[in-house]
């Protein structure tokens, strides 16, 4: 089991079911900036304290009768139980569903409407350092599903020092080659403890987004810091969700 937590938004109608673990090894993961986690390699989470069996997870979702149901993580697609929930989300609840955020390692998926994929570096020495993984797979993953028909939007950390200016518009321009209305994201690098990476300066900030957009019709950006980050509540409500499991 990997899914231990769901909540529901009222007034926006959708459901998140989080889950825990990762297929990849990122040191700079902004989920290590919350305390507790294990350090074990793919868990920057605190581990949990139980998970949710399937059936527990099927009646709190029918509880609520949600319009979009959003996996996330860690990365949602370690869960062995995913494409079954998948399934039971588009037969049984005529809801709409989405990765809420995945690093696109098991793209495409049979009943998933769309996915927001963290691409992570264009050169494969980066990509490889970042996240222990080979970068092509993702990015052909990507391509696919967007072929597919899924509803696909990607983000980028822009991490001076590793994922420089020239790696985050190398993303956008390739993203531009499928399609030039695809949404894309750069999210500032939080600085994670122990990590030698700085924090983006907001002039730097600007200068992502112009290159972006050189390429993109739909770039938005964020630039938090490591307080913001963990209060997202505070500057956004749809963050402001109640727990149902």
């Amino acid at each position: 089991m990997a899914f231990h937590r769901i909540t529901y938004h009222p007034t926006y109608r959708f459901a998140t079911v989080h889950n825990y673990g990762c297929t990849f090894r990122c040191p700079i993961c902004s989920y290590k900036l919350r305390s507790g986690a294990d350090g074990r390699p793919g868990h920057a989470h605190p581990r949990p304290e139980r998970f949710l069996a399937v059936e527990e997870i099927r009646a709190a979702l029918r509880s609520v009768a949600p319009e979009k149901v959003y996996f996330m993580g860690g990365e949602p697609t370690v869960a062995a139980e995913l494409p079954e929930l998948l399934a039971f989300a588009r037969d049984e609840l005529k809801a709409r569903t989405y990765l809420g955020h995945t690093n696109g390692s098991k793209l495409p998926l049979a009943n998933l409407n769309g996915a927001n994929v963290g691409l992570k570096a264009w050169d494969e020495a980066v990509h490889l350092a970042y996240t222990g993984r080979p970068r092509q797979p993702i990015f052909d993953n990507f391509a696919a599903a967007f072929r597919a028909g899924l509803e696909m939007k990607a983000n980028v950390v822009y991490v001076p020092g590793l994922v420089d200016l020239d790696q985050v518009e190398a993303v956008a321009a390739w993203l531009a080659e499928l399609s030039c209305d695809i949404p894309f994201h750069v999210m500032g690098y939080i600085p994670v403890p122990g990590q030698p990476y700085a924090r983006p300066s907001s002039e730097q900030m600007d200068e992502a987004v112009r290159l972006c957009r050189k390429h993109l019709t739909h770039v938005a950006a964020s630039h938090l810091t490591s307080q913001e980050a963990l209060d997202l509540s505070a500057r956004d409500d749809r963050f402001q969700v109640q727990r149902i499991a």
